[in-house]
């Protein structure tokens, strides 16, 4: 099974001051995509320079060709579907169909009380992913659609001409538990995740491999329950967050064996932080362009 590599660059750099180089240097590279963060703030950047998402890949679609661009994730927390929906129309016709949306429930950081709500439950969470994917595929599809729901509602909302990408651009659903298994295989061009978050700090590496293939095989129930074929999803892999933690990129050896054991559990793509110094991405800038450009080569 082939596999693809891309990298993920933080929102972290002014445009003209290292942010423009960056996402241009990926494409040099041969990343097969770039995504970013789709936050307001994060973790331990959050008193540190961050800025939004789609500005900036709009911003990396002028300055590419041929890199694909997207998001990792979007959620619920702080998006709204009829808004969200002409923001990637546009932005898929700035950046010529190169965008994929990756999209999960959120998280409980500082994006889920920002707005001024209150926390919501993972079950709320998950209520609220479930309304949302439904209308914002109809949104991405559908030229007028007037749908009332529980959280999320759309009034003749116009959507033309449409998505470059037909019949739109691809979702890339992040998911672990049943209720987002069940929406990446009804709505799902892509399937994200992190790994089991339980192991993160003290799991094993074997831990986590067999984690990862538990939850394909959930992945693979869900399509089957529906008469989908599983193996029509790309299968993402956001490195980072499995016990191996951002120690892949300490040599091209130890990337390549992580990346043969993830090949053949089943994914087909794997995603890489830039390295930002002073930061739990902090890497050997070096080793990351070589495992860029030589990594694939020694998979066979």
């Amino acid at each position: 099974m082939s596999l693809r590599l891309s990298t993920v660059i933080l929102p972290v750099d002014r445009w003209h001051e290292g942010g423009r180089a960056t996402w241009q240097r990926a494409e040099e590279l041969g990343f097969h995509a770039a995504y970013t963060y789709d936050h307001l703030s994060w973790r331990s950047f959050r008193d540190r320079p961050w800025f939004g998402a789609l500005p900036t890949l709009t911003a990396a679609a002028t300055a590419t060709d041929r890199l694909r661009l997207g998001t990792l994730v979007t959620s619920p927390n702080f998006r709204h579907p009829v808004t969200l929906a002409k923001e990637l129309i546009s932005l898929d016709d700035v950046s010529g169909g190169r965008v994929t949306l990756g999209i999960g429930a959120g998280g409980d950081g500082f994006d889920a009380t920002t707005l001024g709500q209150e926390r919501w439950t993972p079950k709320e969470r998950a209520d609220r992913f479930a309304e949302f994917v439904p209308l914002l595929d109809r949104l991405l599809t559908e030229e007028v659609v007037t749908e009332s729901g529980t959280f999320y509602s759309a009034d003749e909302a116009r959507n033309i001409p449409g998505c470059v990408q037909r019949p739109r651009l691809p979702f890339a659903v992040a998911a672990t538990g049943p209720r987002g298994m069940r929406l990446a295989a009804r709505h799902g061009q892509a399937w994200v995740t992190t790994g089991d978050p339980k192991l993160f700090e003290n799991g094993t590496a074997e831990q986590s491999a067999e984690a990862l293939r538990g939850q394909i095989e959930r992945l693979g129930k869900a399509c089957a329950d529906i008469g989908r074929d599983v193996d029509e999803l790309d299968k993402i892999l956001l490195t980072g967050f499995t016990p191996e933690k951002n120690t892949v990129l300490d040599s091209l050896e130890r990337f390549v064996d992580f990346a043969g054991t993830h090949r053949d559990l089943g994914f087909t793509e794997i995603v890489i932080h830039w390295p930002i110094q002073d930061s739990v991405f902090a890497a050997d800038r070096a080793v990351f362009e070589t495992i860029a450009t030589e990594a694939l080569g020694r998979l066979g």
